[in-house]
């Protein structure tokens, strides 16, 4: 089995909501990736004041679009927000590993202690916990590390998984994300904070 690599380039955006559903809209379209980001270019779809930051935010959006199964991507073209909000966390999950086992292992692992207090430490402490056997988050700078934790925690409130008090909030699954997320991953369920009642009971 391979070393696990974290990459830890995840402060291009946080959940991108607004950018996402644009890009998603517009993949259902044409069905192309490359297509998708040509147009979005072309005709600065995402309002970026810079070219540049149009081609780097579409680039970062289809990376994480990409590792979505079809019935993941159908979701974010539903009415249901809240519905919209978890696909994107999955996606940012999927993308960035390192969010994803700080979900796991962090953010779950509390609430299943029914301790919904999240706090800047345990992200840091998480963090310095991988430094020691990950290279790539040793080199990390401290300012670095800074912004890694303001984009997580953003990217937690964006999802309604965190409150603007920082507490953990119980993911509300619809049985349609519940569905698509079981024919992805049941192992999927744990990135969100849900019971092992729960998580058994969706991937039976």
């Amino acid at each position: 089995m391979g070393k696990m690599v974290y990459s830890m380039s995840f402060t291009t955006g946080t959940l991108l909501y607004r950018e996402s559903m644009t890009v998603a809209h517009l993949y259902q379209a044409l069905g192309d990736w490359d297509a998708v980001r040509e147009q979005v270019i072309a005709e600065n779809r995402l309002q970026m004041r810079t070219l540049n930051s149009s081609k780097r935010i579409v680039r970062e959006i289809n990376s994480r679009l990409k590792l979505l199964t079809p019935l993941e991507l159908a979701i974010l073209h539903d009415d249901l927000h809240q519905e919209q909000l978890y696909v994107l966390w999955l996606d940012v999950c999927k993308r960035y590993q390192f969010i994803y086992d700080f979900a796991v292992e962090v953010i779950r692992e509390k609430f299943l202690r029914f301790d919904f207090a999240l706090t800047p430490v345990e992200f840091d402490a998480f963090l310095n916990a991988k430094a020691e056997w990950c290279p790539e988050v040793e080199r990390v700078a401290p300012a670095t590390r800074n912004k890694l934790r303001q984009f997580v925690f953003k990217m937690l409130r964006e999802a309604d998984l965190v409150g603007r008090d920082q507490r953990i909030l119980p993911a509300l699954l619809t049985p349609h994300l519940i569905a698509a997320i079981r024919q992805d991953s049941p192992a999927h369920f744990a990135i969100f904070p849900v019971s092992d009642r729960d998580m058994q009971g969706w991937a039976a």
